[in-house]
């Protein structure tokens, strides 16, 4: 799986005009199901970021986590993760995962950050969706799972 992780001060997505998830403080989460991903890398992910230190102490330094703040997650699903921009001018998306299983693993994704007692916000698997974030930092992390 792949996943970019924004550090945020607020986030939101919005489907038709109507806001369908926003968070204050936490992260922006877009993740991509690639062909042949397991359950098992969803856990692993959600795992990972749940305790992502990426926040700041008294001090300033970056040592707590999501949790640590009682922070939220707001998870889009972005199959142009899965770009490959290798050949010519127009990125092929032929290694995302069908959008069956790229469901699948996304609602399991989501799922496992809850379990981690994560509160999560999401966005619409497929549909055209409009997220607006205020970066913090800005701290920006990329995973590939």
């Amino acid at each position: 799986m792949k996943a970019v992780v924004q550090r945020v001060s607020h986030a939101r997505v919005t489907v038709d005009s109507e806001i369908i998830g926003q968070i204050d403080q936490g992260v922006l989460i877009l993740v991509c199901a690639m062909d042949g991903d397991s359950e098992a890398q969803a856990d692993q992910l959600a795992s990972k970021i749940s305790k992502l230190r990426i926040f700041k102490d008294a001090d300033g330094k970056m040592n707590h986590s999501l949790k640590d703040t009682s922070g939220s997650a707001l998870v889009v699903s972005q199959f142009t993760l899965a770009g490959d921009t290798s050949r010519g001018n127009r990125p092929g998306f032929s290694r995302a995962a069908a959008p069956d299983q790229g469901e699948a693993l996304y609602k399991h994704f989501v799922n496992a950050l809850k379990a981690l007692d994560v509160p999560v916000q999401t966005g619409r698997f497929g549909a055209d969706m409009a997220v607006e974030l205020l970066n913090d930092g800005p701290v920006t992390i990329l995973y590939d799972i």
